[in-house]
């Protein structure tokens, strides 16, 4: 039987933001044991500048050393502006191209360097850069729920960059983020209860950032207003290193997953080579 969710494993969210390198060949048997457990996807690195994430430089040669005979996965990385996305095109086994479009003026300049309209710029390029290649653009909506810079935000601004996203830019697949963990269940519910209905033809995700004791009144509210795509990081490692020193961890999968099978959901998961890679988790992050 069809999976009744998407999961996004994301071990390029939990490594990005750890100062020691984790060696390449720590990063390949990790992962190849998170492609077999039957994620949809792995968010498995970026093409960024390797001074802004020195942690991810390695992406190309991890991509070329991965296990893929055994896996239904499918891959994304992460781009920053159209020199990343132009290298993650040539890469053969990538899938989805994943970009970060925020609707906080100022952190859309700490992370990408550039406006909103600077950004919305490069995203049309990108998107015309995937098409051409035979790939998908993800489009995370960051701030979707809020930022700590006071920027202006509402729901209706989310909305609007939303709605310009797939009617102008034909993107199938947005992911609203809790960059930074300040969503509740009252935003998360009124966010996706508006734009799911809006929107059929637009696959909506969630890429939540939580705490071990506040995950599950989130992803609860997401579910209840029609969300079935999930980001998550085995035990809730990771953040975003350009929003705040202090990194609020994402979802824990394993969490998420355990929570999700025991109300009779399926996910499709291998689970016990899910928990052989939660244990592994915990010597490869240091």
């Amino acid at each position: 039987m069809q999976p009744q969710v998407k999961l996004i494993e994301c071990p390029r969210d939990a490594m990005q933001g750890i100062h020691q390198f984790i060696p390449t060949d720590v990063k390949v048997n990790y992962l190849n044991g998170l492609l077999r457990v039957g994620y949809d996807t792995i968010d498995i690195g970026s093409f960024v500048s390797h001074k802004a994430i020195p942690q991810l430089a390695d992406t190309a040669e991890v991509l070329q050393r991965i296990d893929l005979s055994g896996t239904k996965s499918k891959l994304l990385v992460i781009i920053a502006n159209e020199r990343g996305a132009e290298d993650a095109v040539r890469q053969e086994h990538v899938r989805y191209l994943g970009y970060p479009f925020s609707i906080s003026e100022t952190f859309q300049q700490r992370n990408t360097n550039t406006s909103i309209e600077g950004s919305w710029a490069r995203t049309a390029h990108i998107a015309e850069l995937a098409r051409k290649a035979g790939k998908e653009m993800v489009v995370y909506i960051s701030m979707a729920f809020g930022n700590p810079y006071g920027d202006p935000w509402n729901a209706e601004i989310a909305h609007q960059w939303t709605e310009r996203l797939v009617k102008e830019l034909g993107v199938r697949i947005i992911a609203l983020s809790d960059t930074v963990g300040v969503a509740n269940a009252e935003d998360i519910t009124r966010m996706f209860s508006a734009l799911v209905p809006a929107m059929p033809e637009v696959e909506f995700g969630a890429h939540l950032h939580a705490r071990l004791d506040n995950w599950k009144p989130k992803t609860d509210a997401a579910w209840n207003a029609g969300c079935r795509r999930f980001d998550g990081a085995l035990k809730g490692f990771g953040g975003c290193p350009m929003a705040e020193d202090d990194l609020v961890g994402n979802l824990a999968m394993e969490q998420f997953v355990r929570d999700l099978e025991a109300r009779g959901i399926r996910t499709g998961l291998d689970l016990e080579q899910m928990e052989r890679s939660v244990a592994e988790a915990g010597t490869v992050f240091p």
